[in-house]
């Protein structure tokens, strides 16, 4: 019995953080998904940036797509496009046994449009319709040019995975903007049924980030302790917001909650045990997105205490008034994060496109 059918029976989705034309073809993909308990999939730029750059596997279509005029960009997002499909195929039996609940595929929109409102709504719809799978999730990143095209993309019924957050206020703002895209859809006489979301906040680079700060305080005491109490709080947040009236009526309409998604779950600090960030954030309508490393950890030593996740909120509060009192400026560092994030995606895919470009007269078309 797979470990991760633990997190399962706590209402916790298990998603693998990475795609590749060999993940999928060599049967890993499936194999996860059938022996391991695995509901759904990740990728972003840095994911694809190594994909494509480390395989031969694109080699040939890569070089039809360039010789048949496709610039840089292109080419890659028709590589990305069949890589997500083929994934969106062997996740599908998931999606229908859970009522399109489960079984997504997040593919992400250009880096470069993350302070690109009106471009990122564009890709947004562009992609939905070139992948043509109803398990497709656009992701978008939460930035606060990205949350007008996250409420758009919704009330154009698109399912989204809202990435890179990592502050309560812009966790806040990513849940009101998904509550008023629902409400857009419903009053256009949409089906929001037909539509699902996560709010991927970041874990460990919390940590990282903090931790630094916290030992240029003289207080290490306090480190390794904000990325699981943020999470907590996110969670709690979640918690108060899809209930009430407000959330009771777009339920009964056939709004489904978005969940929050743990990203970034793998230790950076080898001082920590490394499921520390799964086992402390177990619960009921939540993902956890992990790396194969990740996975290959937590069936091998995790374990599952309960539902974590919803223990300790007070003392979470109390963690981020110690952290605050310490002379860390937590809105700061996560402002930072934010900004080191968008800046990561981008430098990885334009390395990629670099990778294309220079690969542009070695490759002859198929």
């Amino acid at each position: 019995m797979s470990r991760l059918t633990d997190l399962s029976e706590r209402g916790q989705s298990v998603w693998v953080d990475l795609l590749s034309r060999d993940f999928v073809s060599s049967g890993r993909l499936a194999e996860l998904v059938e022996d391991h308990g695995v509901t759904g999939l990740t990728s972003n730029p840095a994911i694809f940036q190594a994909a494509i750059s480390g395989s031969a596997a694109y080699d040939a279509q890569l070089a039809d797509l360039l010789a048949n005029g496709a610039d840089e960009r292109d080419a890659f997002f028709a590589l990305a496009v069949d890589d997500v499909v083929a994934a969106c195929d062997v996740l599908r039996p998931v999606f229908d046994a859970r009522g399109g609940d489960d079984g997504f595929v997040s593919l992400e929109v250009d880096p470069g449009l993350a302070y690109d409102t009106d471009g990122t709504i564009r890709q947004a719809l562009e992609l939905a319709q070139r992948v043509g799978r109803p398990n497709l999730m656009v992701k978008i990143p939460a930035t606060e040019a990205g949350l007008p095209a996250i409420e758009e993309a919704i009330a154009h019924g698109i399912s989204i995975n809202v990435t890179l957050i990592f502050s309560l206020d812009r966790y806040a703002a990513v849940v009101e903007a998904y509550l008023r895209g629902l409400e857009r859809l419903v009053a256009s006489g949409g089906d929001p049924s037909t539509l699902r979301s996560v709010a991927s906040f970041f874990i460990s680079r919390v940590d990282t980030e903090v931790d630094r700060r916290l030992a240029d305080c003289g207080r290490s005491d306090l480190a390794g302790k904000l990325a699981v109490a943020n999470a907590k709080l996110a969670y709690r947040h979640f918690a108060q917001t899809f209930t009430g009236p407000r959330w009771e009526a777009l339920a009964t309409a056939g709004a489904v909650s978005q969940r929050p998604l743990w990203a970034s779950t793998s230790t950076k600090n080898p001082a920590y045990r490394d499921t520390l960030y799964v086992e402390e954030l177990v619960g009921p309508n939540t993902v956890d997105t992990m790396p194969v490393e990740t996975i290959a950890a937590f069936e091998d030593h995790g374990a599952v205490r309960g539902d974590t996740i919803l223990e300790g909120w007070d003392e979470a509060d109390a963690i981020f008034a110690a952290i605050a009192s310490a002379g860390v400026d937590i809105a700061d560092a996560t402002h930072a994060l934010e900004l080191d994030g968008v800046k990561k995606f981008s430098d990885a895919f334009d390395a990629l496109l670099d990778v294309i470009r220079s690969r542009r007269g070695e490759l002859s078309p198929a």
